[in-house]
Formats: C-alpha cells, structure tokens, sequence
C-alpha cells in the first residue's frame, strides 16, 4: 500500500469510529461489535504508524468518549485509562513476557476479575461522604452526574472506618440481564427504540436529566478499584478489593490471585463457561498485576497501563436465514416486526424468532426476507438480527415497509409524534385485549390463578369475555365446555377471580395497564391518594408532586382516566366489589426492625411479593443484592449466585420454615 492509498483508508476509518464511538458512548445505539470495533482501532493504529499519520483528534489517541454538554464537566485527579485487549490465548502470553522483560523477573502475581459490560464511573469521597460522581468521558474529564448516582442503592453516600480523609473510587454501573429485558419490553410497549444490550441502557440511563427516572431504571453497581492519597508500596490490588468490601462497597465475587499466566487462561476458560449463567453481563476478564509497587516501573501508554490488559470473550452469534417478516399487536398497540428465522442453535437454544424492533431499526440495517443475517443475543437473552451477511445479492425484495391498517382487526395504524412506533389505537382489537387480559391477571398485578395464556384465548374466541372487567361477569357454567376446563378446574378459576378482589388498590391500579405505570409508581400513586376516586379527579401537576411522579406519567394516567371507554371498565370493577380504597398497612411486629434481607430462589409457599409484604409487615425490608450490610437470605429452590455470595460473606441464609418460625407466621 502506497501512502496515497493509507490516507484515503485512514480516512474511512477514522470516520467509521468517529461515528461508532458517538453511537456508543452519547447515542447509547451502537451500530458495529467490540470486536469489528476493536479490528478497525488496530487496523488505524498500524496504518498511522507506519506511514507517519497520527494527529491528535485520531480516535487512537482518545480513551472513550467526550463529556456530553448537557452536564458540567469535572477533571479527573487521576486518569481513567482504558485497557489493551486481546481475544486469544497468543496475546495474553505475549502480554506476560512484556511484564517479565520490563521487570527483569518474574516475582509477582496477577490479579484476574471479571470485566463488566457497563458503564464506568467515578466516585469521590471527602471525610467519609460522596461529593462526587462522574462518567469516564475522554479519561482526563468526565459529566458529573452524582445526583443520578446517589439514586443507586449498591453506592454508600456516606463511609465509616475509612482513615484517609479522601477516596477515590472506581466501579461499573450495570443492569442485570433479567431487569434490562424487562425494561426493553416496556420501553417498546411505550414505542421507545430499545437498547441494544445492558451497558447501553445503563449509559443511557445515567445521562439522563430527570433524576426521578433514572431512580425507576434498575441500575446496580460494582466498585474494582480504590485510589488512596497515600502511597503504599507493600499494597496489592487483592488488599484493596478486601478493603473496598469493609468499607461496605460491593464487589465482583468472581476474584482470583494467580501466580502464573497458566493459572490466569484456567481461570478464564473457566469464567467463560460460567458466565452465561451469571445474573450481570460480562464481556471478558481483567488481568492485572497484582503488586502495586511494580506500577510505576511498568508504566502506561497514552492510553493503556502496561501492567493490566482485557481478555475479552467472544461474542456467540450464528448465521441463518430469515425467512419472512410478521408483525405482532403488543398490549397498547404498538406493532412489533419479528424475523421469522430458520430454526439455529444460539448459547444453548435453538432460536426461531427474533425481535426486529421497529420500521426504522429494519430499514437501517436493510434487512428483507430472504436475507442470510446474524444473529446475537442481546444481553444473551434477547435474540436480535445484528446485520445482512450477503446484502448484494441478486433477487431481493423490495424494502420492507410498515402497512397501513393493523394486522389483527384492519384499524388504520398511527405514528405519535414522539416515537419510532407505530400503533392500532382500536381497544377492542383482538391481541391487545387478549394482553390486557393476560396482564390484568399476571402475578404482580390481580394475581388470578389459573387464568393463563390458553385459557384467555378460549375466553377470547368463543366470546365470553371482551375486557377484563368480563371475568367478574363469568359464570362455572359458562367455563366447563371449554377445552380441558371441567368441574373443578371451572370452579377453582371462578374462586381465584373472586379472591382477587381482595387485592390492593395499587396492584388494581398497575393491573388497569395505564401507559407509563409500573408496580413501583402504582405503589406510590396508591400511597399518595388513597382512594381510586381521588385519583381519577387529580390533575397533572397534583400528581407530579408525587415524588416519582413526572409530567409524561402524569400526563399518560390523565389521559386514561378521562378516556370514556376506560372510565366504564373502571366502573364496572367498582360494581364488581375490587377495593378502591388503599388500606393501611399494618405492622404486626419490630422483629425485622431495621433488618435488610434479601430473596432469592423459588419458595415453597410464598410469592417473592407476598415474602417481601410479611417482611415489611415485621419491620424489615427487602433489598437485591447481597453485600456485607444484609443481615440474612431468604433462600428457595434454585437460589443462585446470591446463596454463593451469601455464604462466602457468612450472611445468614434462612428457608421459609425458618423464616416463618422467626416472624412467627
């Protein structure tokens, strides 16, 4: 390649990570994977090195991304480097001989930790509180953003026992695989583009402005490193991470201490089997040395430390051909195009569906029947199409466009002007109904046992219900000819909707399905205006004095309660005898005063909801995630990492017997 020709190919890919690293660290849409990023990086590394073209704007020189304008911008006393990379074995092995020959020996150990697939941040800590709080940025300036961070429950706002007058703390912001799912599906139920995996939620998330909404995302935390003011040459990275632990700090418990660069490729072979079993995402493993003191002879780079570098795992992806494209009728309308795929074995499933999103997302990538696309699991549960394998080739269809009238009932679609989506807006459209119906008796909401996906759908089809205020109307008789119902199982449903008038007022508002309204801001509007009457004539601005009430819910639970259609379902239930006025909870009990107690697996008897009502009845409190600051576990079948972690900080671990002899129940 002559000079000319490495200039035009600079070019291109300094524009190609230009826009990837806006897409990924201010969009929060990334549009290519680590590892096509990671090949282009190296790719304009060596171009620029060979023939003489590094500038200082090239996106080689530059750690992450800038700080965005929209907060004020804080210097970080100590760069937030990033890290070296590797994929392979060959290049970890390269990595240790670079240490042994810088230090003339090899008398050291490696740190080996888990490398989070989030968002990291910084936290400064003077006389023991949390001043500030920042995102890496470009590494040298970060957006302070500590009043989103204090709404993360794993961060402390104030340290006891620490004897330097100044922390400095590094960790990874995150979501779990489960929370990020759950927070995509409604986003894409409100027509909101969803994230393409956890750490850009969580990045998202973060920057946004409205803290009350960031305190709703379900973001965790992990701290890894602990700067002190005061040098100790004797320290190591392992005694720091103890420390960060009694500080009350939580940290990864996927920790090891190895001697040998052996021993560090077992311990990853062994994470990489492991992780997709993990509750968090992670995308790789960190190696460090373990002595601090080598530090400083090992030095860094503009942008990496010599003494630390990321093995990172590959990502699982596979080929197939879509098929053709479907559209399916979410539970407010929105219309959601799913790639229809031939069957392909994915991280241990065989996928055969996968979510295309929106119009937008389809058109952007191109993607048309026929096509052979890749595939990925976002979050690794989550199938997605990542891109078109073979997009020049002969005899494609025309590009895909949304039709203009709903797929289930012929209503013509709409577009709001705020959103990607598009929607059926008819109430009495078939699927809508039927998730309505579905959601009104999920577990979290009425709670109606026996009244599953199948079984709605008879009701549906043979015309016995067309809302669920209906199933307050059903009669045995009209149950027993369906399929698989008889007798008793017609009874037992007929009781299971009766006992679920004695539900609560919140979970009969979160059950109603109002845009917007979830368990935790049903709670509160309970809370706030006791009775279901109240709340139907309180304006927008009563209702964002709320404190997690903001004008778009606001806005959103307005427009439901002034909808006539809605106003006689609401009646209908009132006529039915649900409870709509809230009942004070009653304490039986202070003997889980104070105790923060954490859940985990499936119990014999109770709901996770129904365990965490009789712990907050006793005066205790629920939490999710286990640190040294829990005072036990209630632990189920299949309890997880949590039973782990719970045993290796020697946390007491309950089951239900055992709970119910303590609370007395």
């Amino acid at each position: 390649m002559d000079k000319p020709t490495a200039e035009k190919r600079v070019k291109e890919l300094r524009d190609l990570l230009n826009r990837a690293n806006k897409a990924y660290y201010e969009d929060a849409r990334p549009f290519i994977s680590d590892r096509d990023f990671d090949e282009a990086l190296a790719e304009l590394e060596s171009l620029e090195q060979k023939f003489g073209l590094v500038t200082k704007d090239s996106p080689t020189q530059r750690i992450g991304g800038e700080p965005s304008s929209i907060f004020p911008t804080v210097e970080h006393p100590h760069p937030m480097l990033s890290l070296d990379n590797t994929y392979n074995e060959e290049d970890l092995r390269d990595f240790d001989r670079r240490v042994k020959d810088i230090l003339g020996h090899s008398d050291f150990s490696y740190a080996v930790e888990l490398k989070f697939d989030g968002a990291s941040i910084r936290l400064r800590y003077e006389n023991g509180k949390l001043v500030t709080g920042a995102t890496r940025g470009d590494g040298t300036r970060g957006d302070d953003i500590t009043r989103n961070l204090k709404t993360i429950r794993e961060i402390p706002l104030t340290v006891n026992g620490a004897s330097a007058d100044v922390l400095e703390i590094r960790g990874e912001a995150y979501m779990e695989k489960e929370a990020f799912v759950r927070l995509n599906q409604n986003r894409e139920e409100q027509g909101f583009a969803p994230f393409a995996n956890p750490r850009n939620s969580t990045a998202g998330s973060l920057k946004m402005q409205d803290t009350r909404e960031v305190a709703r995302r379900p973001i965790k935390f992990f701290a890894f490193d602990l700067i002190l003011e005061e040098t100790d040459l004797n320290r190591t990275h392992a005694e720091k991470m103890e420390l960060l632990v009694r500080l009350g700090f939580p940290v990864c418990e996927y920790f090891e201490v190895c001697t040998s660069v052996d021993d560090v490729l077992d311990v990853i072979h062994q994470w990489g089997r492991l992780r997709k079993d993990l509750p968090y995402e992670t995308d790789g493993v960190v190696v460090k040395v373990n002595e601090e003191r080598f530090y400083e002879e090992l030095g860094s780079t503009s942008k990496f430390p010599r003494w630390a570098i990321a093995y990172k795992f590959e990502a699982e992806q596979a080929s197939t051909i879509l098929e053709s494209i479907t559209l399916q009728v979410g539970r407010l309308g929105k219309i959601t195009p799913v790639a229809e795929l031939k069957p392909v074995l994915l991280a241990g499933t065989t996928v055969k569906r996968a979510s295309l999103h929106n119009e937008d997302e389809i058109l952007r990538k191109d993607i048309r029947p026929g096509d052979t696309v890749v595939i990925e699991k976002a979050g690794e549960i989550i199938p997605q199409v990542v891109s078109v394998v073979n997009p020049d080739r002969e005899n494609r269809p025309e590009p895909f466009s949304m039709p203009k009238y709903c797929p289930a009932c012929g209503q013509e679609l709409v577009k709001l002007d705020d959103e990607v989506a598009w929607r059926c807006v008819n109430p009495e459209c078939p699927p809508q109904v039927r998730e309505r119906v579905k959601h009104f008796a999920s577990r979290d909401a009425m709670d109606i046992e026996g009244l599953g996906e199948a079984v709605v759908d008879q009701l549906i089809t043979e015309g016995l219900i067309r809302t669920y205020a209906d199933l307050y109307d059903l009669k045995k008789e009209e149950l027993v000819p369906l399929e698989r119902m008889a007798e008793k199982s017609a009874q037992n449903l007929v009781n299971a909707i009766e006992k679920s008038k004695q539900q609560p007022l919140d979970r009969i508002i979160y059950a109603l399905g109002i845009r917007f309204v979830g368990r935790t801001v049903a709670k509160d509007l309970a809370e706030h205006f006791k009775t279901m009457d109240t709340l139907m004539q309180a304006d927008e601005d009563t209702m964002e004095s709320v404190d997690s009430i903001g004008p778009k819910i606001a806005e959103s639970v307005k427009a439901f309660f002034t909808n006539e259609i809605n106003l006689a379902l609401v009646e209908r239930l009132k006529q039915a005898g649900l409870s709509f006025e809230m009942e004070e909870s009653e304490q039986l009990s202070s003997k889980l005063k104070d105790k923060k107690i954490v859940l985990t697996g499936t119990l014999p008897s109770y709901t996770r909801s129904e365990a965490k009502a009789i712990i907050e009845k006793h005066g205790g409190s629920t939490v999710s995630s286990v640190s040294k600051n829990t005072d036990f576990l209630l632990a189920g079948d299949s309890p997880g990492s949590k039973y782990n972690k719970a045993k290796k900080l020697n946390i007491k671990i309950l089951d239900e017997e055992e709970f119910r002899n303590l609370v007395g129940e």
